[in-house]
Formats: C-alpha cells, structure tokens, sequence
C-alpha cells in the first residue's frame, strides 16, 4: 500500500470513529476514575483505555491477517 492511499484510509478511519464517538458514551464506563475536591477534577479512564485497547489490537490483528 503507497502512502497516498494508507493516509487516505487512516482519514476515513479517524473520521468514522470521530462520527460514532458521538453517539457511543464510551468515556464513562464502570472503573473509571473520577475524583473532585473543590475546584479540581482528576478524570482517569482505565477501562475505557483497557477496552479501546483490546479493540485496536484486534482491528491491527485483523488488518495484519488479510493484508
């Protein structure tokens, strides 16, 4: 794949995960953590990087089977 085409598609993909991240409350799950005292808030998504974690390496996974 030239880099041309690979750009293009790493654009459609920002793109279309951009667009669904709109509808799928991703950012809140269970075992997140959120801490507020006074005027500042500490927001630590650790289950919601385990999760998109899990999911890249399978899309890379499965990209790197089919290619």
């Amino acid at each position: 794949m030239n880099l041309p085409k690979m750009l293009m598609f790493i654009g459609v993909l920002i793109f279309v995960i951009g667009f669904l991240a709109q509808f799928i409350k991703i950012g809140k799950l269970p075992g997140d953590i959120l801490i507020k005292k006074g005027n500042t808030t500490f927001y630590f998504p650790i289950m919601t990087s385990i999760l998109l974690s899990v999911l890249l390496s399978l899309v890379f996974y499965f990209l790197g089977k089919f290619k």
